[in-house]
């Protein structure tokens, strides 16, 4: 009890404890937290052996949602350790196994001398792009809490660049990784009009001269750059295809990333999320629509295609066609289900619509 008390004593300005083995939440460790006012979460991990791609998704979302600064705690602390690596390596968009594990070094996170525990954090950064001449960022918008994903792409060897589905609050964040990685943005692009946060593709064009906005004509927003179905948008040696995808809005679209190495990728936006799929109840929603759209013109693709959605609530990072055909709890259903089902999901209305709606509909420009 000592041990437990010296160890939360020691962490100045603790927030609160994410604990990773059962004997924690029964022992001294949740009594001194408690004393303290911490909160305390038991998200239970087992040892490297009986680690799998499932326990990942969890602790993302546990790590995720607890106040920082958070202690991390279990019996060795490696575990811990590689929680720290999941969850920091989710919040600099790392795009690879070997750029997650080289974050945790340079933070000094002794787990990465440990190889099954090494190994499990890298693969659950692996498999969404295996091009080396294509860099990918996946960055997560926590602080805000719209929970949205925006997709940095560029070719590595031009370093032409697009922000796929970028966030206001996180313009700064995205325009510090650009810069560091010394790439050029061409382009600003929405999957469609938000309802749930404001779009940054303004306040890029204010900061980045020459920059470009791209929504869908169908959305009937504002923007340099309306595109339809079939077009394509290109940076550097790459091009993103352009599927409409209408359904969650009017105006949603799907852009489809074929790569020189590995398979392609869509950026789904919210027609498709990982098991799930956007609401259909605003916005000119339509189930029937949604249904039509993701099963021809996303479903179609090969199985192996990455789909990388605009949200994420889960701690999930990708999903692929196949794995969304065959086990999507919604869009795996007949189409007189599938309309059932939205048409009792009873949502509540949208937090921030009153304000992201209107200046989503003129390119993210406020005031």
């Amino acid at each position: 009890a000592e041990e437990a008390r010296e160890a939360l004593g020691e962490a100045s300005g603790l927030q609160a404890v994410l604990a990773l083995d059962q004997r924690l939440a029964e022992g001294a460790t949740r009594e001194a937290s408690e004393a303290r006012g911490l909160p305390f979460v038991l998200e239970p991990l087992p040892p490297p052996p009986q680690l799998t791609p499932e326990h990942v998704a969890p602790l993302l979302k546990a790590a995720e949602g607890i106040a920082k600064p958070a202690l991390f705690q279990c019996a060795s602390g490696k575990r811990a350790e590689a929680v720290m690596g999941l969850h920091l390596a989710r919040m600099a968009g790392c795009g690879s196994g070997q750029e997650a594990l080289a974050l945790s070094r340079e933070e000094g996170l002794g787990y990465v001398d440990h190889p099954a525990l090494a190994a499990w954090v890298a693969a659950a950064f692996d498999g969404r792009n295996g091009d080396p001449g294509l860099v990918f960022k996946q960055l997560f918008d926590l602080e805000g809490g719209s929970s949205t994903y925006t997709y940095l792409l560029a070719d590595a060897e031009t370093k032409e660049a697009v922000l796929i589905d970028p966030v206001l609050e996180q313009v700064g964040r995205d325009l510090a990784v650009a810069e560091r990685l010394g790439l050029r943005l061409l382009y600003g692009i929405n999957t469609h009009c938000h309802a749930d946060h404001v779009t940054g593709t303004g306040e890029l064009k204010r900061r980045v001269p020459g920059l470009r906005s791209v929504i869908s004509r169908a959305a009937g927003a504002r923007a340099d750059v309306l595109v339809e179905d079939g077009e394509r948008i290109r940076f550097g040696g790459y091009e993103l295809e352009v599927r409409a995808t209408p359904g969650h809005t009017d105006g949603c679209v799907t852009y489809v990333l074929r790569r020189r190495q590995g398979p392609a990728a869509a950026f789904t936006g919210d027609a498709l999320l990982i098991g799930g799929c956007g609401r259909t109840d605003f916005q000119q929603g339509s189930s029937a629509a949604l249904y039509e759209s993701v099963h021809s013109r996303i479903f179609s693709l090969p199985d192996d295609t990455v789909v990388l959605p605009a949200h994420d609530y889960k701690g999930q990072l990708s999903s692929t066609v196949g794995r969304e055909k065959s086990s999507n709890p919604r869009l795996s259903k007949s189409l007189e289900e599938f309309n059932q089902l939205m048409a009792d999901l009873k949502l509540s209305y949208p937090k921030k619509i009153d304000v992201a709606l209107p200046a989503n509909l003129a390119c993210g420009m406020q005031g």
